[in-house]
């Protein structure tokens, strides 16, 4: 796990680590990340949208969107 990372969102901080950046490189469609201490999974299909994993909460859409969009440009996917 690496340092934890912030994120603003409609006024909200929230704080995310991503649990195994190692594993991921620009071929990556799934990612586990801890936020706000609990662990969700999100996935990115054809058209490069980033959407909740199956089995997991209720989380608003846009804001795993942008969480998405921050690990791949933290990491360059």
């Amino acid at each position: 796990m690496g340092l934890p990372l912030r994120i603003t969102f409609k006024d909200n901080d929230y704080v995310y680590q991503i649990i195994d950046s190692k594993q991921i490189n620009n071929t990556t469609t799934e990612i586990e990340l801890l936020l706000n201490g609990e662990k969700i999974g999100i996935v990115r299909d054809m058209k490069l949208v980033w959407k909740l994993k199956d089995g997991h909460k209720e989380i608003d859409s846009e804001l795993v969107q942008a969480l998405g969009r921050s690990v791949s440009l933290r990491l360059r996917m």
